[in-house]
C-alpha cells in the first residue's frame, strides 16, 4: 500500500509528510522528531560533517538504502528527508504492496515531475521485494523520476538486486547504546500526559528490555505508564516494572542478518579458545530464539573443525551433549550444550584434518580416475587370482611394529602428496610423532631394496 503517512491510505495525500501528530497517536508517534537535530542516536551519519548531515547541508537529494536493527530511525530519515526537500513522500510497505502501487506510486511520481516537484518513493522494508518488484521501479530511479530510499533489517548486499544497490548509498544504522536509549527514556518522561517516574532501577531494566531499539523503548514506557495508572501508583521501581512487563526476546531473527552474525560470533570464540565469550553467544542466541537443535549440530561441526584430532573427546562430548538435549529438552538439556561449549573452547585446537580433507576433495576432483594398484586389489575368485590381483600385498600385522615398511599405498604413476599435517598440541602432538617415525623406518626400507 502507498501512503504519504504511515498512518494514512490516501494514495495522493499531501506533497510533503504530515508530522502532525493525533492525540490519540501512540507515544512514538509523538516522540518522532521533527528535525535533524531532535534525532537521537546515528551521530556518525548525522552528526557535524557527516555524510547525511552533509546531504542535508549541501541540497543533495539522493537515492538511499537505510540498514539497520529495527527502532533506530530509518522511517523518521526517510520522513526527515522528504520534509527537508520539500519532496512528496510515498510510503510502501514491502509487506503489503506489490507490482500494482509500484505502478500507481509511478503515475504520481509523473504528475508531480510536470508540476516541478520531487518524489521520494520509500520502500519500507525492501528486502521482502523479490526480483521483478524490485525491477518494476528500478528504470524509474535511473531516469530520476523517483528517488528511492529503502529501509531493511537484512544485508542489502543479499536482499537488493545489484542495479539498484549500485544507484543507491548504502547508510548503516546502529542500535542505540545506552546512553542514547536513556536520553530518548528522559525525553519522553518529561511528557507530563504519561504522569509517571522511574527510580534509577527501573529506568535501567527498561534499557535493557529494550535491547537498542527506541520504538521499543517507547512502547514500554507506554505500557508501563498504563499498568501505573491501573494500579494507583506515579512512580515505577524495579519490582513493579518487572512485574507489568513482559519482555520480548532478544533482537534476533532466525533466518536474518543477526542469527548469522552471531553464530559466527560463537564459533570464532570457540576456536579461540575463550570459553567465557564462548558461552556469552550461545546464551545469547538461546535468549534470542535460537533452536537448541541448530546449535547442537553446529557445536558438532565445530569439534570436527576446529579440534579434531588434537582432543577427539571434543566430539564425543558434543554428539553426548546433543543426545542430552533430545532426552531432556529444555532448559535442562541446555546445560550439556553449554558445557559441551565450554570444553570445546578450552580443548587444544586443530583444523589438521579439515584442511586435509579439504586438499583431498580438491586434488581428486581435478585428477583423473587412477588404476588402483594390482598388489592393494582384492582377489576373491581364482581367475582375480590368476590375474594377479593381491599378489605381493604385505600384511602389516605380521610385520615388525604391525607396519610394512617401505610399501605404498597410492596409484602406481602417483607422486605421494601429503594432506595431512599434524599439530603439535594435544593428542595430535603424538599423532605426529608416530607419523614421523614411521616415514622413518619407510626410507630405511627403500635404502635397503636399492
Amino acid at each position: 500500500m502507498a501512503t504519504s503517512d504511515a498512518g494514512s491510505g490516501d494514495l495522493f495525500s499531501p506533497a510533503a509528510p504530515d508530522l502532525t501528530v493525533p492525540a490519540g497517536a501512540p507515544l512514538a508517534e509523538h516522540l518522532r522528531p521533527h528535525t535533524l537535530d531532535e534525532v537521537i542516536g546515528q551521530s556518525h551519519l548525522l552528526g557535524p560533517g557527516k555524510p547525511l548531515r552533509l546531504a542535508f547541508e549541501a541540497g543533495r537529494l539522493h537515492s538511499m538504502i537505510l540498514w539497520g536493527p529495527p527502532g533506530v530511525g530509518k522511517t523518521t530519515l526517510a520522513r526527515l528527508t522528504a520534509q527537508h526537500f520539500n519532496a512528496d513522500f510515498i510510503q510502501i510497505s514491502a509487506v503489503l504492496a506489490g507490482v500494482k502501487e509500484i505502478r500507481e506510486a509511478v503515475e504520481r511520481a509523473r504528475v508531480n515531475q510536470t508540476m516541478g516537484r520531487q518524489t521520494i518513493l520509500f520502500v519500507d522494508e525492501v528486502h521482502r521485494f523479490n526480483k521483478a518488484q524490485q525491477d518494476a521501479f528500478l528504470p524509474h530511479v535511473e531516469s530520476g523520476l523517483v528517488t528511492f530510499i529503502g529501509a531493511t533489517t537484512e544485508n542489502p548486499s543479499f536482499e537488493v538486486v545489484g542495479a539498484l544497490l549500485s544507484r543507491a548509498q548504502v547508510y548503516v544504522l546502529t542500535a542505540l547504546s545506552e546512553a542514547e536509549l536513556q536520553a530518548l527514556l528522559h525525553r519522553a518522561l518529561e511528557r507530563g500526559e504519561l504522569g509517571l517516574t522511574l527510580d534509577a532501577e527501573a529506568e535501567k531494566l527498561l534499557i535493557g528490555f529494550a535491547d537498542g531499539d527506541g520504538r521499543r523503548l517507547v512502547n514500554l514506557v507506554e505500557q508501563l505508564a498504563t499498568a501505573a495508572r491501573t494500579a494507583g501508583r506515579a512512580e515505577a521501581d524495579a519490582e513493579f516494572t518487572t512485574s507489568a512487563l513482559s519482555p520480548s526476546l532478544r533482537r534476533f531473527d532466525k533466518g536474518g542478518e543477526a542469527f548469522y552474525d552471531q553464530i559466527s560470533a560463537l564459533h570464532k570464540s570457540v576456536r579461540g579458545s575463550n570459553p567465557d565469550a564462548s558461552l556469552y553467544w550461545f546464551t545469547r542466541m538461546l535468549d534470542g530464539g535460537a533452536d537448541p537443535r541448530y546449535l547442537a549440530r553446529r557445536i558438532l561441526r565445530m569439534a570436527w573443525e576446529d579440534i579434531g584430532l588434537a582432543d577427539p573427546r571434543g566430539a564425543e562430548i558434543a554428539l553426548n551433549a546433543a543426545e542430552t538435549y533430545e532426552r531432556l529438552g529444555s532448559p535442562e538439556g541446555e546445560l550439556a550444550l553449554a558445557q559441551a561449549v565450554i570444553y570445546l573452547a578450552c580443548a587444544p585446537k586443530s583444523n589438521a584434518g579439515y584442511m586435509a580433507y579439504n586438499q583431498a576433495r580438491a586434488f581428486v576432483r581435478e585428477d583423473g580416475s587412477r588404476e588402483v594398484p594390482i598388489h592393494l586389489r582384492n582377489a576373491p575368485t581364482k581367475l582375480m587370482k590368476e590375474l594377479g590381483y593381491g599378489r605381493a600385498y604385505r600384511y602389516a600385522h605380521d610385520e615388525p611394529e604391525a607396519y610394512a615398511a617401505g610399501e605404498t599405498y597410492f596409484p602406481d604413476d602417483l607422486p605421494e602428496p601429503s594432506f595431512y599435517q599434524p599439530t603439535p598440541r594435544g593428542l595430535e602432538a603424538k599423532i605426529g610423532e608416530k607419523l614421523d617415525h614411521l616415514k622413518q623406518l619407510d626410507r630405511q626400507a627403500r635404502k635397503k631394496s636399492r
